[in-house]
């Protein structure tokens, strides 16, 4: 075999290959690991998805960033998981959406959009300004909304946009929205007065509502608020007093619609 040149030049070959190998990958480690390349700098940044721009963390806590830091960043700038802390970070409740980024040389920047809250779902979670539910917890004062399901929260927002712009000019707000599983639409305003809107038409009904209050409407209520008007009527409203509990007498001949 020793006297055999070509063989003994492909084994010399090869060695030098293997030991190159070697080297270049003890090389690598020691450029991507420490102490080259750590990570010096870790930002978090909050961000407000309606300007693009950057807004301060109202909800996430300084506590909650540094417990994540501590067990979920591991690594250089090159090894970390971006992956791992991008889903530690979208688990805390008021986190919407997070972008995770490598900032060269030995930087991370963490994006956090937080939820803004627009209502209450039922009697267990909240609802954020582009209609989705998110479970949380807030001391404050919401409207609540009330749907068959989860996924009627996007269409409640937008109706309770809707409802909520008729009624400016009353300066009248709601303090519940529901949506019944027959898709039928009641409103409950701070005052206390139930307005029934019905499957069709809510608003077209509602804008009538607002356009004869002050004419009709406001006299009724001026012991108090009423406790319910059903609006479903196309010439007029079904109305029950307060304490008394007592429908108005409805018109000859009108029927109610849905």
């Amino acid at each position: 075999m020793w006297d055999n040149y070509n063989l003994l030049n492909l084994i010399s070959n090869t060695l030098l290959t293997l030991v190159i190998f070697a080297v270049l990958y003890i090389v690598s480690m020691r450029v991507i690991e420490p102490p080259l390349f750590l990570l010096r700098e870790i930002s978090i940044i909050g961000v407000s998805e309606a300007d693009s721009g950057e807004s301060k963390l109202q909800h996430v806590t300084r506590e909650q960033i540094e417990q994540i830091v501590r067990n979920e960043i591991t690594g250089s700038y090159f090894t970390i998981d971006l992956a791992i802390i991008h889903q530690a970070f979208i688990k805390l409740p008021w986190v919407r959406t997070v972008q995770v980024h490598r900032d060269w040389p030995s930087g991370l920047k963490v994006m956090l959009e937080e939820h803004v809250v627009l209502a209450q779902w039922g009697s267990n979670a909240l609802v954020n300004t582009y209609g989705e539910v998110f479970r949380a917890t807030i001391d404050k004062e919401l409207p609540v909304f009330i749907g068959p399901m989860e996924e009627s929260s996007q269409e409640i927002a937008r109706q309770y946009a809707t409802f909520s712009h008729l009624l400016e000019p009353l300066r009248q707000r709601i303090a519940e929205i529901h949506l019944s599983p027959r898709y039928a639409w009641r409103i409950r305003l701070e005052t206390g007065t139930v307005l029934e809107l019905g499957r069709e038409q809510m608003r077209a009904r509602l804008a009538r509502y607002t356009a004869v209050y002050d004419q009709s409407i406001a006299k009724l209520s001026q012991q108090g608020p009423l406790a319910y008007l059903d609006l479903r009527y196309p010439n007029g409203f079904a109305v029950r007093m307060p304490e008394t509990m007592q429908s108005a007498p409805r018109k000859p001949g009108a029927r109610k619609e849905t």
